[in-house]
C-alpha cells in the first residue's frame, strides 16, 4: 500500500479532467500561499489576454474562486490588495531565547514581553509550570486550594 487511495485519486482525476473548478487538496497539506508577483501574473493573465478565471485556473493549477478573488480585490484596491498581510505572525522574540549574543536593548525587550505574556496569563487565572513536553497550566484556583 503506498499511502493512496484510489477511489479519491479517480474522483480527483475525474473532476479535473470535467473541468471542475473544485480542485481538492490532500487533507493535512497545508495552503499555498502566492506571492504578491505570482497573484499579479495571474491577474494580468485573466485582464489583459482576456481569459476567463477558469481558463487560468485549469492552466495554473489554482481553483478558479481564488483567481475571481484576487482579480475583484485588485480591481478594488490595486497592487496593495495582492500583498501578504500575515507576513508578521507569531511571536518575533520566540528564536531570541536561544540566541546567545543578543545586545543589552534585545534582551531587555525579550524581558518585556515575557513579562506581557505572564501578565496577560495572570489576567487569565492559569500560570505556566515547568518547561517543554513538561508544561503544565494550573490555574490560579486549583494552586489556592492546595
Amino acid at each position: 500500500d503506498n499511502g493512496k487511495n484510489p477511489l479519491s485519486t479517480f474522483l480527483m482525476l475525474q473532476l479535473f479532467e470535467k473541468g471542475s473548478d473544485k480542485m481538492a487538496s490532500k487533507k493535512g497539506i497545508p495552503h499555498r500561499r502566492y506571492s504578491c508577483e505570482e497573484k499579479l501574473r495571474v491577474v494580468m493573465e485573466v485582464l489583459q489576454n482576456h481569459k476567463s478565471s477558469r481558463q487560468v485556473s485549469r492552466q495554473e493549477g489554482i481553483e478558479s474562486g481564488t483567481i475571481r478573488r484576487w482579480v475583484r480585490q485588485y480591481n478594488k484596491d490595486g497592487l496593495d490588495a495582492l500583498k501578504d498581510k500575515h507576513h508578521d505572525r507569531g511571536n518575533r522574540f520566540s528564536a531570541l531565547h536561544t540566541a546567545k549574543n543578543l545586545s543589552k536593548t534585545e534582551r531587555l525587550e525579550l524581558t518585556i514581553e515575557k513579562l506581557r505574556v505572564e501578565n496577560e496569563r495572570l489576567k487569565k487565572g492559569y500560570i505556566v509550570k515547568g518547561v517543554g513536553a513538561d508544561k503544565e497550566f494550573v490555574t490560579l484556583k486549583d494552586l489556592n486550594s492546595k
